[in-house]
């Protein structure tokens, strides 16, 4: 049982984020909008992937995963590479950001929230990811959300 708990909230949290996500951002961004948005989220997203790539290259504090230093078997699903960052942790913070930026749905953005927190526990449980993996995942996530910081805002300091 606490097996298939890891597992869920390691993986197939990541997939009810994502389809809650997609709902959130195409029935609930208002149909004027919707253009403006989606090209921010794409960027935002990019961006995100392209600085975690960089990083990649920059700093991999180990080649093996926590299972393999340990011998034991992964508890969720992993690609074969280092891990750091974690892919899963830095989509579904994009996600949630996005869902916050986009439409400041207050109820929705903090259960992806929470929903991004277990993912991340979830993988460190899983032992596919060291806590500084997941961590970095979020943080670069967040650095993507910068596109989201308001025009108004952006044009008063200007």
């Amino acid at each position: 049982m606490y097996d298939f708990f890891i597992k869920f909230i390691a993986d197939y949290l990541v997939i009810i984020i994502a389809l809650i996500s997609t709902y959130m951002l195409i029935f609930k961004i208002p149909r004027g909008k919707r253009v403006h948005s989606y090209k921010r989220i794409l960027v935002a997203g990019l961006t995100s992937y392209m600085i975690a790539k960089f990083a990649a290259i920059i700093y991999q504090p180990t080649d093996l995963r926590p299972f393999e230093l340990l011998g034991l078997k992964p508890g969720a699903a992993y690609l074969n590479n280092p891990g750091f960052p974690s892919d899963h942790a830095l989509f579904v913070t994009v996600l949630a950001v996005a869902v916050w930026s986009e439409t400041k749905n207050k109820l929705v953005s903090i259960l992806l929230f929470i929903g991004v927190g277990l993912v991340c526990i979830g993988r460190v449980l899983a032992l596919v990811h060291s806590p500084v993996d997941v961590i970095f995942g979020i943080l670069i996530g967040l650095i993507g959300g910068l596109w989201y910081l308001d025009e108004r805002i952006i044009r008063k300091k200007v």
